[in-house]
């Protein structure tokens, strides 16, 4: 009850204001993520003379050293970047299914039911991490600084610990039982750690120390290869070295269009993001979205149909695009997008029951992280990075001092079959040795004019890329800084269940009567966080603005 009375102020805090809200203001160069210290990283290393990609490698390690809840050496993610001469591209360093995965892997081989918690919880959770192979992969490509001088830093941040905050307190209190169901009672985490407490991370430091000695091949091929394959087998999963040693990255070309006169750029399959963002986008496009202003009835209703469009095509047609066909160019065409919207009305919601594609319902974990860069040689670059659940799988490998995913989980574990987050996936996301899993990740670029405009991102799970959305809008329609645009309540719809979710106090009686009059089911009690966008805006006159989101312990620096 207090932690909701506390949100509820904090909210009415933010919203009640009325002067415009700055954010932190550089003139060289930008980094916004979720924990200071790991902004902090990435500001020092573009000081010495690194570019945003040698940032991006430091940051990456440091929130698995700072923000274990969704950073992690298990993981994976997703890059998006432009180059200061305009150029783009994309970088998949997504996990994969083991080589023994099975299309029926998670279900009970006689009643052909998924078996509770298999895809979620322990070591058969566990997709094949791509973290370090993507960090590797971008220095390689467009890195300046040494790999070792990168990788310093986090190492003396491991031995040096990190301090606990409240809300990192609240989250270890939160999960503290399910890391007893498959870790030992004396492992790191299991201790009831309070906030202002400093967490040491040694173990961690070791393997950092071993990585920057030996490079990539140490994580999928060496030492650090063989204690994880080793402790991976020891707790009942599947993962083999040659899983390890097979591992790589797919460089991607990223979802481009317009609208208006920005250009956006967003994450192509696996990750659903830019299609989605594009499909909401071009959906909204004809409307006067600037004149029916910010948060009203109308906007609100307008955004909604759009999305619950999307969300409907989003797990019927999309995976892993190495695996399945992807019809990207009818669903981002005019005239398909135009033939979605023919039934919308202000008049009344258009029941998603009437939108087509089955009972699939969207929802994932919401333990994601994100982090956007600017970089004073104007490359930007947006990154998206997780371990899917709160803590992954809850499995934390002590002699190497890290946690690692249940990615496995955002495979349609039985197409038609709900998982522990709700989704029901279709056979394009059905599981298959070595495929990578259906993603929401939406690591975005935005280009005015043909010059950089917008970096942003957020975690949340299926809430992403309506929380990039409605930041985007909030700059572009509603004229508002970044971190005035960050700020702001947010609403989500994801077709299944046919719902608008609010946050609390962030909309008032009257818009929510108005909506529910026009037959929309709203939920304000349930969600209190709708994404933790960070972001950053190119000013008019060339000057950054970085916002981080005031919902985590997220920090802006730059200078």
């Amino acid at each position: 009850m207090n932690k909701l009375l506390l949100f509820s102020l904090t909210f009415l805090l933010f919203f009640s204001c009325k002067e415009t809200v700055k954010g932190v203001i550089s003139e060289n160069a930008m980094v916004v993520s979720a924990r200071e210290e790991v902004s902090m990283i990435g500001k020092n290393i573009l000081q010495k003379g690194g570019n945003a990609f040698d940032a991006m490698a430091g940051m990456e390690l440091a929130l698995a050293v700072a923000y274990p809840y969704a950073g992690s050496l298990g993981g994976g993610g997703f890059m998006v970047y432009r180059l200061d001469d305009g150029s783009i591209g994309g970088l998949d360093f997504r996990e994969k299914a083991p080589l023994a995965a099975s299309k029926n892997m998670y279900l009970d081989s006689i009643t052909q039911e998924v078996i509770p918690n298999k895809s979620t919880l322990g070591a058969m959770a566990v997709g094949i991490p791509g973290n370090i192979a993507g960090i590797f992969a971008s220095h390689e490509k467009y890195g300046k600084l040494p790999m070792s001088e990168i990788i310093e830093p986090v190492i003396a941040l491991a031995k040096k610990g990190v301090v606990v905050t409240k809300k990192q307190q609240e989250r270890l209190e939160e999960y503290r039982s399910e890391f007893l169901k498959v870790n030992d009672a004396n492992f790191l985490f299991a201790k009831a750690w309070k906030a202002n407490d400093t967490i040491k991370r040694l173990q961690l430091a070791k393997t950092l120390e071993r990585i920057q000695k030996n490079g990539r091949d140490e994580f999928y091929k060496g030492e650090t290869a063989q204690k994880l394959v080793a402790f991976m087998q020891q707790s009942g999963g599947i993962m083999t070295l040659e899983d390890l040693a097979k591992y790589e990255v797919k460089w991607r070309t990223p979802i481009t269009f317009t609208y208006d006169d920005l250009r956006v750029i967003s994450m192509s399959p696996p990750s659903s993001g830019g299609i989605c963002l594009a499909e909401i986008m071009k959906a909204i496009e004809p409307y006067a979205v600037d004149e029916f202003g910010h948060n009203t009835v109308k906007s609100i209703q307008l955004i909604t149909e759009a999305e619950r469009r999307a969300y409907a095509d989003r797990n019927y047609f999309l995976g892993d695009p190495d695996f399945v066909t992807i019809p990207t160019e009818t669903l981002l065409s005019e005239t398909y997008i135009r033939e979605r919207m023919a039934n919308f009305s202000f008049e009344k919601a258009t029941p998603s029951s009437e939108v087509a594609h089955g009972n699939i319902e969207i929802v994932e974990s919401n333990e994601t992280t994100h982090y956007s860069i600017v970089d004073q040689f104007g490359n930007a670059v947006s990154v998206t990075t997780t371990i899917n659940g709160a803590y992954g799988s809850k499995l934390y490998c002590e002699e190497l001092g890290f946690f690692l995913n249940n990615e496995m989980d955002d495979f349609s574990a039985k197409p038609g079959e709900p998982n522990m987050f709700g989704l029901i996936g279709a056979e394009a996301n059905s599981i298959a040795p070595e495929k990578r899993m259906l993603s929401s990740m939406t690591p975005t670029i935005v280009e005015k004019n043909g010059k950089l405009y917008m970096v942003v991102g957020t975690p949340g799970g299926s809430t992403i890329i309506t929380s990039v959305l409605q930041t985007i809008l909030n700059v572009h329609e509603h004229k508002m800084g970044m971190q005035e645009a960050i700020n702001q309540p947010r609403f989500h719809h994801q077709w299944l269940p046919d719902t608008i979710k609010m946050e609390p106090d962030g909309f008032s009686p009257e818009i929510q009567a108005k909506l529910t009059k026009l037959g929309y089911t709203i939920d304000a009690t349930n969600s209190p966080v709708i994404g933790k966008v960070e972001g950053i805006l190119v000013l008019p006159n060339g000057k950054l603005e970085g916002g981080a989101d005031p919902r985590g312990d997220d920090k802006a620096v730059g200078f």
